[in-house]
């Protein structure tokens, strides 16, 4: 017997774009900053890209009070670091239990509603372009949501419990706009670099009762993140060896904008936030050693929020992570004025 039950069917993309729309000179606004994050990626522009913000955004309010103290430090670095806030609105499970983000919880510590939560995720993000000027970066986590939001985001990224997966491959082929393929938690990296070709490439396949054709993604691109070796200790892959390890494996393919965005926390940092800081030097370094590395090193994430550390859901700390911690708002800022003279 079939154990699926259909609890209701979700409005259509295009409906959710219509109820809640983007306004034209936002439009405008994120074109402009798409072409600038492109032409960072193929290195016309070399300005140093910074992924940065919470590892999950469950609280809007708190959100908005991010970005928009982001948006007076990105003013002034704008020069040699572009940031795109992370915003990411839902949140990958090992296991498939706990918080899985605002698609599931518009309210954490509510019931489950996906209508609301994809109602909630796309306010959001208007509110974020509207209020600070930036648009933002997501984790493809579910492909189906990708079209909810594809007018809204600037920067995609394919998580590493995801990255061997056929449909989230052809959906960062057509996204449109740069899409990192995390490496594996295995750290197998010849993965990584077979999504990478995977999302450059023409893609057909089946998506929302549609046949789809894709033209490749062509700023498709690497992000390493560390990985878990057999024992299930965390393993980085951030130092120079690696970052000259990826290098090479893009110069035994025939690939676009060969590129690398690396990520300072998850198993490169042992989940130890403030490890971020040195992470993302060590990197800044390496691409002051070798041209070709400061060349292809395109950007870092960092995760990022108002108050140092994590919480419980429930303890009501505002602007503290309820997820993975993350580096608070000073030391974020200080950072981010360190790396910019890095550049």
């Amino acid at each position: 017997m079939e154990q699926m039950q259909f609890i209701r069917k979700l409005p259509e993309p295009m409906e959710i774009k219509q109820e809640i729309p983007l306004k034209e000179e936002f439009r405008k606004l994120k074109e402009k900053r798409d072409q600038e994050i492109a032409d960072i990626m193929t290195g016309k522009d070399d300005r140093f890209l910074l992924i940065i913000g919470p590892c999950s955004a469950d609280n809007e309010p708190a959100v908005l009070d991010y970005c928009s103290r982001l948006a007076k430090v990105a003013d002034e670095v704008k020069d040699r670091l572009f940031i795109v806030p992370r915003v990411y609105t839902n949140k990958p499970r090992t296991i498939g239990k706990g918080y899985k983000g605002m698609l599931h919880q518009p309210d954490p510590e509510g019931k489950e509603n996906m209508m609301e939560g994809i109602k909630a995720i796309r306010r959001m993000h208007v509110h974020v372009i509207e209020q600070t000027g930036f648009t933002c970066a997501e984790e493809i986590l579910y492909p189906e949501n990708h079209r909810y939001l594809s007018d809204l985001l600037s920067y995609g990224a394919i998580g590493a419990r995801s990255v061997e997966d056929q449909l989230h491959r052809m959906i960062a082929s057509g996204a449109g706009i740069p899409v990192g393929m995390k490496n594996p938690t295995s750290g197998d990296l010849s993965v990584m670099m077979n999504s990478i070709e995977a999302a450059q490439s023409e893609q057909d396949f089946l998506f929302h009762g549609w046949e789809v054709h894709t033209t490749g993604n062509p700023l498709a691109h690497a992000i390493l993140r560390g990985y878990v070796n057999h024992f299930g200790t965390s393993m980085p892959n951030y130092h120079y060896e690696n970052l000259r390890k990826v290098a090479d494996m893009y110069g035994e393919r025939n690939l676009k904008n060969p590129a690398i965005v690396v990520d300072c926390n998850h198993n490169n940092s042992g989940k130890k936030y403030m490890e971020q800081i040195r992470i993302a030097k060590d990197v800044m370094a390496s691409r002051q050693y070798a041209d070709d590395i400061r060349h292809i090193v395109k950007g870092l994430m960092i995760e990022s929020y108002i108050v140092d550390g994590n919480q419980k859901i429930g303890d009501g700390v505002y602007g503290k992570s309820i997820t993975d911690p993350c580096l608070g708002w000073e030391k974020s800022r200080d950072l981010i004025l360190s790396l910019a003279d890095m550049v």
